[in-house]
């Protein structure tokens, strides 16, 4: 597979408290590429690295070690436009949080505020990303209602397609299934099983059930280390490494 991120020796720490430690694999591109382990395993830290959304914390020292090579660029090198990296690589969050506006107006308002203003082209992206996140059918005569109408599940799917109407290269996905219900989390899944023949796909899961269900790699971090990393036939079936395998019968975590 070819490699859309190369994590090269990547150290990374929260003041005195180190996050990742020599963390370095590839992600590979149109893949979905699962990160599971524990809470405070580095996870989440890991999964903002990518697109520098770690740039904006505040109050507290960090300090990075290391690589992260997009299509063999450093994204930490200076002189890279940042802006444009996180349209390259879109994240979505946990908790949904739609705008304060229409379904629709949802998604143009990143486009708008990107320069795009040919009404054609707007509503093409929106309905491009609605059907990407399997959402159009629901909402289609909806458009123009307000977000917060929406249920939890299809407000979680909305911030999918509005990521998705910008056209990103590479999705970042944050437990985004973790408050809903089984039917919602089933129609993001197989949302993520059709997008990752156009995307690149990295993702924290709720749980490692999900993440044996969805991913293409599967990579184990605990205690700020990599453990393991492989295909989903070996990582969830015959792991190499006994606290793998501890972890996912359940013995821990």
């Amino acid at each position: 597979m070819v490699a859309k991120f190369s994590i090269r020796n990547l150290t990374f720490r929260y003041g005195d408290d180190m996050a990742l430690r020599d963390v370095a694999f590839d992600i590979p591109e149109k893949a979905i590429t699962v990160l599971f382990g524990p809470s405070h395993s580095g996870k989440s830290t890991l999964l903002r690295c990518l697109n520098r959304l770690n740039d904006l914390i505040e109050h507290e020292e960090t300090r990075l070690e290391g690589q992260i090579l997009l299509d063999g660029q450093d994204v930490y090198a200076p002189g890279v436009d940042v802006t444009e990296l996180r349209r390259r690589v879109g994240m979505v969050f946990a908790l949904p949080i739609p705008l304060p506006m229409t379904i629709r107006d949802n998604l143009t308002y990143g486009l708008r505020m990107r320069g795009e203003r040919r009404s054609g082209r707007l509503n093409e992206l929106v309905e491009k990303g609605l059907r990407q996140a399997a959402l159009w059918d629901e909402v289609k005569d909806r458009l123009d209602e307000p977000a917060i109408r929406l249920s939890g599940g299809q407000q979680q799917r909305l911030c999918l397609a509005r990521t998705l109407a910008l056209e990103p290269e590479v999705v970042l996905l944050d437990n985004p299934t973790s408050g809903l219900d089984p039917l919602s989390t089933a129609k993001v899944e197989a949302s993520l099983q059709v997008l990752k023949a156009e995307y690149t796909i990295v993702l924290v899961p709720h749980s490692v059930q999900q993440a044996a269900r969805i991913a293409d790699l599967a990579v184990f971090l605990l205690g700020s280390d990599l453990v393991e990393l492989g295909p989903r036939s070996e990582m969830f079936i015959t792991p190499r490494d006994k606290r793998t395998e501890d972890y996912v019968t359940g013995r821990f975590g």
